[in-house]
């Protein structure tokens, strides 16, 4: 009896331990930067987790390169929004055919890897310079789920008094 309290507590700690932390991919030791930060200085070679979410996806002939609207990450290194709030645009490009269909537009995505430069581009007739990452993790995010939120109906003796 003794031991069974302390072993479900080291269980349940463990437990719930293990649903707060990233995903294993996502796991490691990375800069602060953000995409707008790596514009600011020369970042090259800076290994970063950056997310987002897909602007245009551009399959090439040995890899693909993701244009991504970053976002900040929350704890399990997933993209975190709030109104009105982006981190600025990057570029991830990885060996091998990511399909467009599954890649698409809109969708949550989070890369590790290195910076390896910067691409100039233009959104719209503005030139905008973009951090180039070479990723070695592409981790697409299930899509949220969409709940409905709805109210119990009143107790019979609300609003009778």
């Amino acid at each position: 009896m003794r031991m069974r309290l302390p072993l479900a507590l080291a269980a349940t700690t463990l437990l719930l331990a293990a649903c707060a932390s990233q995903p294993g991919p996502l796991q490691g030791g990375f800069t602060a930067l953000s995409p707008l930060d790596a514009v600011e200085v020369d970042a090259t070679g800076s290994p970063v987790r950056w997310g987002g979410r897909i602007v245009q996806g551009e399959p090439r002939a040995d890899s693909t390169c993701f244009e991504m609207v970053s976002s900040r990450l929350d704890a399990q290194g997933r993209p975190h929004w709030t109104d009105g709030e982006a981190g600025g645009r990057f570029i991830a490009c990885r060996t091998g055919f990511y399909d467009p269909a599954v890649f698409e537009v809109n969708r949550e995505v989070t890369f590790t890897g290195r910076i390896v430069g910067y691409e100039d581009r233009r959104i719209g007739g503005y030139g905008y310079r973009f951090p180039k990452v070479d990723a070695d993790v592409v981790y697409l995010w299930p899509r949220r789920s969409r709940s409905r939120v709805t109210r119990p109906p009143p107790w019979p003796w609300w609003g009778y008094w």
